[in-house]
Order: structure tokens, then C-alpha cells, then sequence
């Protein structure tokens, strides 16, 4: 017994080992091939506009309900100590440094990290990846490359724009709730006071490391997708773990960072 538990403990420790070493040569590669990047224009544009733009309605129905929520939660918790007129503040920059950039990556790693793991997952599978090979063109810079450059850019982009209809949806809820009562100028004042550049540089280079963890997981669980069908649905659903995974652990240690 104590024997095959030291085997079945090895040979984890060997995959994840073994999973870390192919991941961290799979990003070198996508790194190394952004030289390519002019080449590969239309299809960076079209990742973007799957990522981006597709995604902004739910993005913005998430953030509107969460700055909602956040400062009902708060502004009737501080009203009982006469400090609400602080609302906006806590609103901005919970917005800005973790909720903006926190759930709209979980977003977008369900919606996107899930159909990249799924598209390259069935190339995989029906072998049109090995066609790829056969014709000199390499998977890694014709597939992850443009998709690691557009989370990159369109990430980032959309935190921006989850972190203002957060911050509105905030100001909305706290002028409009009695036991609230913050008027919108005192609201916004208080936010423009407790923020400043630092504050949406953090923000910003959270969104912009999740993005790259989103398109590196699902490119990466995708071409190493086995199984047929099955092994698709498999891939699709390792690929929402691992990327749900790594965001949290990024996201306490680039916190712990910025502080």
C-alpha cells in the first residue's frame, strides 16, 4: 500500500512536471514567433473581434450588476456609520485593481479559453494540425500566436470598459437607494480623489497577464487534445479549469507585488 501510494504520488508529480515543461516551450515558441506578427494582421484583428466585441454585451450586463451589488452591499453597511459619501471610492477601486479585472478575465476564459481549447482541439483531433506540419507551416505561430496577441490587446481593453459600467452602475445605485442617498457628484468627487495612474496601471497589468494565461491555456490544452470527440469535451472543460486555476494564483501574486 505505501508503495503504490509513492507511485501514485510520482507519477503526478512527473505529469505536472511534465505539463509545466511543455507549457513554458509552448510560450517561448508563441513569444518567439510575435516577430510575425505584421504577417498575420487579419487574423489577429478576427481573435480580436471573437474576444473583444462578442463578449462586450455580457461584459457589460456583469459589470453593471456588480458595481450594483458592490455598492449596495457597502453604502448600506456605511450609511450606518454616516460615512457613505465614500462609496464612490470603494466602488472605483475595487473596480479598477480586482473585480474589473478578476471577472471579466473568468469571463472571458469561459466564453474564449473554452472555444480556443475546442477549435484547436478538433484540428488536433481530425488532424489537421499534422496537415499544417505537412505544408511547412508551423501550428504554434499560425494558431497561438495571433490568439495570444489578441487576449493581449483586447483584454485589457475590455476591463477597461467592464470597469466603467462598474463604476456607473455603482453611482446609479447609490444616488437612487434612500438609505444610500449619495448624490453623483459626491460620488464621482470621492472617486476621482482615490484614484490616480498607479492605481489603473495595477489594474491593467493584471487584465493584460490574464489574458496572456487565458490564450496560452486553451492554445496549449488544445493541441494537446487526444480522444476523438470525447476528447474534445475533455479539453474544453480542463481548459475553464486551468485557466480559472491560474488566474487566481496570478492574481494573488501580482497583488502581493503592487501592493
Amino acid at each position: 500500500m505505501i508503495g503504490r501510494f509513492f507511485h501514485v504520488i510520482g507519477a503526478k508529480l512527473l505529469a505536472l512536471a511534465q505539463t509545466t515543461g511543455e507549457m513554458l516551450q509552448q510560450l517561448a515558441q508563441t513569444f518567439y514567433y510575435f516577430k510575425e506578427a505584421p504577417r498575420n494582421l487579419p487574423s489577429i484583428f478576427r481573435q480580436m473581434k471573437d474576444i473583444g466585441n462578442d463578449t462586450l454585451p455580457i461584459a457589460a450586463l456583469m459589470a453593471f450588476f456588480v458595481g450594483m451589488v458592490l455598492a449596495l452591499q457597502t453604502g448600506t453597511q456605511l450609511a450606518v456609520y454616516g460615512t457613505q459619501n465614500v462609496i464612490g471610492a470603494i466602488v472605483g477601486l475595487s473596480m479598477v485593481k480586482e473585480l474589473g479585472p478578476v471577472m471579466t478575465s473568468i469571463l472571458v476564459a469561459g466564453r474564449v479559453g473554452s472555444a480556443m481549447a475546442a477549435e484547436i482541439g478538433a484540428m488536433k483531433v481530425y488532424e489537421e494540425i499534422d496537415a499544417l506540419k505537412t505544408l511547412e507551416i508551423n501550428p504554434v505561430r499560425y494558431l497561438a500566436m495571433p490568439r495570444m496577441i489578441a487576449c493581449l490587446l483586447a483584454v485589457p481593453a475590455l476591463t477597461v470598459f467592464s470597469i466603467i459600467i462598474g463604476i456607473l452602475g455603482g453611482g446609479f445605485i447609490s444616488s437612487f437607494t434612500p438609505r444610500i442617498n449619495v448624490p453623483l457628484n459626491v460620488y464621482f468627487d470621492n472617486l476621482i480623489l482615490a484614484l490616480d495612474y498607479t492605481e489603473i496601471f495595477k489594474g491593467l497589468l493584471k487584465a493584460t497577464v490574464f489574458g496572456g494565461i487565458i490564450a496560452h491555456v486553451g492554445c496549449y490544452v488544445g493541441f494537446s487534445t487526444t480522444g476523438g470527440a470525447r476528447g474534445i469535451g475533455r479539453s474544453t472543460t480542463r481548459a475553464v479549469v486551468m485557466g480559472f486555476l491560474l488566474i487566481m494564483v496570478a492574481n494573488y501574486f501580482l497583488t502581493r507585488m503592487t501592493l
